[in-house]
């Protein structure tokens, strides 16, 4: 089996900013089902011949190509020009200290790096390289990425994920999940008690739960032991550093566990205020109002998780009880708890790396079903205090630029003609307030995408990059079977092509007979080609 990537540079000065992709051939063998896995995360190259061993080679051939000349007005878009594009690693791409599939990564990387990309982001995870003890530090497998992507001339964005996966499946430390089996208010509740083991409750940052340890000390401890670890890396290779602020990485509460069936309207969620912990904060926070009854809990008349915000009235777009004292009172108490913890995990990021030579920065969610109601229920469980009467994501753009830290905003490739109309969803319009709030406080924007192959999402992306809410970097997730697929490693491709290397005017190129036009140059003169074969 191989795949042929064809690439063409009309003018060799800058190889970088000039690529440019004419054409895309993949020419499929009879194993091409078995060359990818399926697992949507992670690349595997099987020999379907059950050979005892399977690779994926990369060979580079380039013809010499003669330099077209320059015309005056071909100039490339400033705003083009300040897009950095990185792509992201398997999620499983690191097991304890071995790197999973390190042939078929090591040649993704030199792809990337053809392809003209920026970099690659790698999601290191604290279950992970701190699996069995507390302070017991496993870096090995990620310093072997590092020095690869090194190697391949590319730029590393780290993400530290204090959370959990569930697929691929990646739990929080079993240390832990120990103590968890006896304590298990260091977990969020919902209403009906149930803890989520994603990731730690925001009310025990503070609290010694972690072996006499707060869970932001032992945060802290790990982003040192990083930093020295990865000390010959930081600034030079590495230079973006993602910090972890709950569920998936991102800032916010767990209101949905789970995934909707595809095709389904998805539900309100839960408020996630029902631990002890959180429980007792709330009831301080009463008590300090004046309104001691109002500390017992969350609201007793919202909707459970995949239930609609109409099942109950807490939601209900004309005196619901969202627009009552108390409903004022509960979200305003709710999202400052979010925003405090999202304070402090971004403020301990900025203490430690403020001597380092890069970029600090933390993801926020793209809660948009429902945001063409009135009340915004998916981002008021969330823990977003946003709604048609008041502009949320204020405080929010408020706290990163207070820690000079940048904000990653995933769906980026979802536009509203593709979702669901019964679920009253609009990701532009709520894209388009985020970056609002973030331009208003100086805030820069990391784009990235919700998923590999969502319709016109390549399209999407490049039409919201290029929005006056301008983003600096886009994050491309991710790199694994579905991304390498026929159905879409080409349109990504064409994507790359597009937005590094616009099309010239046909005005500005010779015409004169016996002088060939850019096009033809690029197809006969120049090509590239990445060949991937089975073993």
């Amino acid at each position: 089996m191989e795949v042929s990537v064809i690439r063409s540079c009309s003018q060799a000065t800058n190889p970088k900013t000039e690529l440019g992709f004419s054409d895309s051939r993949f020419s499929f063998g009879k194993f091409n089902e078995k060359l990818f896995s399926r697992k949507p995360n992670s690349v595997s190259f099987e020999s379907p011949l059950r050979r005892g061993k399977s690779g994926l080679r990369i060979t580079a051939q380039a013809a010499q190509s003669d330099r077209l000349p320059k015309s005056k007005s071909s100039t490339k878009s400033k705003t083009l020009n300040r897009i950095r594009l990185f792509a992201g690693l398997p999620l499983d791409v690191v097991s304890g200290g071995t790197v999973n599939q390190f042939r078929a990564i090591s040649a993704g990387l030199k792809a990337l790096k053809l392809l003209g990309l920026e970099g690659v982001e790698l999601p290191i995870w604290w279950g992970v390289v701190e699996h069995e003890s507390m302070g017991k530090y496993n870096w090995s497998g990620y310093l072997t990425i590092a020095e690869m992507v090194r190697k391949a001339g590319l730029k590393l964005n780290v993400t530290l994920c204090f959370h959990a996966s569930s697929q691929p499946k990646i739990p929080l430390p079993e240390w832990v999940l120990d103590i968890g089996k006896t304590k298990s208010n260091i977990f969020f509740k919902d209403r009906a008690g149930k803890p989520y083991r994603g990731c730690l409750s925001l009310a025990v940052d503070e609290l010694a739960v972690l072996n006499g340890k707060t869970p932001m000390e032992v945060y802290q401890d790990f982003c040192e032991s990083f930093k020295s670890a990865f000390s010959a890396f930081i600034g030079s290779t590495i230079t973006g550093i993602t910090m972890g602020l709950g569920p998936d990485g991102e800032l916010r509460y767990p209101s949905h566990r789970g995934f909707a069936k595809s095709g389904t309207v998805p539900g309100a969620g839960e408020f996630q205020c029902y631990d002890k912990n959180m429980l007792h904060l709330l009831k301080q926070h009463a008590e300090a109002c004046g309104k001691p009854k109002w500390g017992l809990g969350g609201p007793h008349n919202a909707p459970a998780y995949s239930e609609l915000p109409t099942a109950n009235t807490f939601f209900k777009d004309h005196g619901g009880s969202w627009e009552s004292p108390y409903g004022d009172f509960f979200l305003s108490w709710y999202s400052s708890q979010l925003i405090a913890h999202g304070d402090r995990l971004l403020s301990l990021a900025s203490s430690v790396f403020s001597d380092s030579a890069v970029n600090i920065f933390g993801k926020v969610p793209l809660m948009h079903s429902w945001h063409g109601t009135r009340s915004h229920p998916s981002e008021l469980t969330a823990g977003f205090y946003n709604t048609a009467t008041r502009k949320g994501y204020k405080e929010v753009a408020e706290m990163f630029a207070r820690n000079s830290c940048k904000i990653i905003l995933p769906g980026m490739d979802q536009s509203d003609k593709y979702q669901l109309k019964e679920s009253l969803s609009s990701p532009e319009l709520l894209l388009a307030e985020i970056g609002t709030a973030c331009n208003k406080h100086g805030v820069g924007i990391s784009g990235q995408n919700s998923t590999v192959g969502a319709p016109d999402g390549l399209k999407q992306i490049k039409k919201n990059m290029l929005s006056e809410n301008l983003n600096d970097s886009f994050i491309f997730q991710r790199i694994g079977a579905q991304f390498f697929a026929p159905e879409h490693f080409p349109l990504f491709i064409e994507f790359v092509r597009k937005l590094n290397q616009p099309e010239p005017h046909s005005g500005n190129l010779p015409t004169k007979e016996g002088t060939t036009t850019a096009t033809d140059s690029v197809h006969t003169r120049s090509n590239l080609s990445i060949h991937m074969q089975s073993a």
